[in-house]
Parts: C-alpha cells; sequence; structure tokens
C-alpha cells in the first residue's frame, strides 16, 4: 500500500482509543509482565509510545520540512520512557498517550502538507535518506507493531496454561518485533 496521509492519520488517530479499550483497569499482572529479559512490559510499551509520539515523529517531520538533508535527525533513545512513566499509573499513561498523540496529529494537520512535500527528504542517523513520506508511514507502522507487542506479551503469560493449544496459537510462536 503506498502511504496515504489520510489513511495514516485515521490509523494514527485510533491507537489510544485501542489501547485504552483493551488495557484500562486490568490487573497490574496484566501490564507489568513482560517477555523475559531486556523486553517490555504492556506499561513500558504506552509509556515508549508516549516518548516516541513527543521526541520522534514530529520533531523529524519538522527537521525534514526545514532542513532537508542537511541536518540529521536527533538520535532516539529506545529507552528514553523509562524515566519518563517513573511515579505514573497505566491509567495516567492512556490518559496522557490520548492527550499527547491527538496534539501531534492537530500539529500534522495544521502543516497542511501538500503531495510534493512528502517527497522532500531528511537524514536519519542510520537509515540515511528517508522521505517525509516514508517517516509518516513508519510512525503507523511503528504503532501497528506495538500494537502487536502488546497482544503477544499478554498472550506471553498464558504460554503454559493453554497446554497443547500453544501449537496452535500464532502469538504464543512469535519471535517478537525484533527478530531478524
Amino acid at each position: 500500500m503506498e502511504q496515504n496521509l489520510e489513511n495514516t492519520i485515521s490509523l494514527l488517530t485510533r491507537t489510544p482509543a485501542a489501547l485504552n479499550a483493551l488495557l484500562r483497569d486490568l490487573p497490574e499482572t496484566w501490564t507489568h509482565q513482560n517477555e523475559g529479559e531486556n523486553s517490555w512490559s504492556v506499561f513500558e510499551i504506552v509509556a515508549h509510545l508516549i516518548y516516541a509520539d513527543r521526541v520522534n515523529w514530529m520533531p523529524r517531520a519538522r527537521t525534514i520540512l526545514q532542513f532537508g538533508e542537511t541536518k540529521a535527525f536527533e538520535n532516539f533513545d529506545r529507552w528514553g520512557h523509562v524515566q519518563a512513566s517513573e511515579g505514573k499509573s497505566l491509567a495516567q499513561l492512556l490518559d496522557e498517550f490520548t492527550r499527547v498523540r491527538s496534539e501531534k496529529l492537530d500539529e500534522l494537520r495544521a502543516m497542511n502538507l501538500r503531495p510534493e512535500d512528502l517527497n522532500r527528504r531528511g537524514s536519519h542517523p542510520a537509515l540515511g535518506v528517508v522521505s517525509l513520506s516514508q517517516l509518516l508511514a513508519s510512525w503507523a507502522a511503528h504503532d501497528l507493531t506495538h500494537l502487536h507487542q502488546v497482544s503477544r506479551v499478554m498472550a506471553h503469560q498464558y504460554r503454559e496454561a493453554v497446554g497443547p493449544w500453544s501449537r496452535n496459537l500464532g502469538v504464543l510462536k512469535c519471535a517478537g518485533h525484533s527478530a531478524p
């Protein structure tokens, strides 16, 4: 599928509500467990989405529009969400995600991007030259990756409880979103 700004915004608008519907008021046994060493809990995934919305997607879009390829994006700290979420509850994070996402999408809409803007290019510190269209499509795919991760982390809690059905449950076989 080609990147379509209207479709991208439509998906990005729905992610907070989807997470809210799935996660709000669940016991911490669902939301604070992970898949083992160096993996994230549902709580951390939500915190990561907030952090990425604040420091990644829109700042990079503005960098492309202002500087093109002449200025590389700031590096993204994949663990920056840890400090930013200290002392917060999952309910607070879900509310914050809804608010931050709405603000960032309002900023995106206010840019009044034209098709030629989407072709503008910037410089990613690890990936090289990327277009604004690719950045925005990646924002949507990033959401989908973490929605998948949420379901996988939660299913992991039942990996033994399902017994022999595990062979029929693909979510229990998934190696993770970062697997090669």
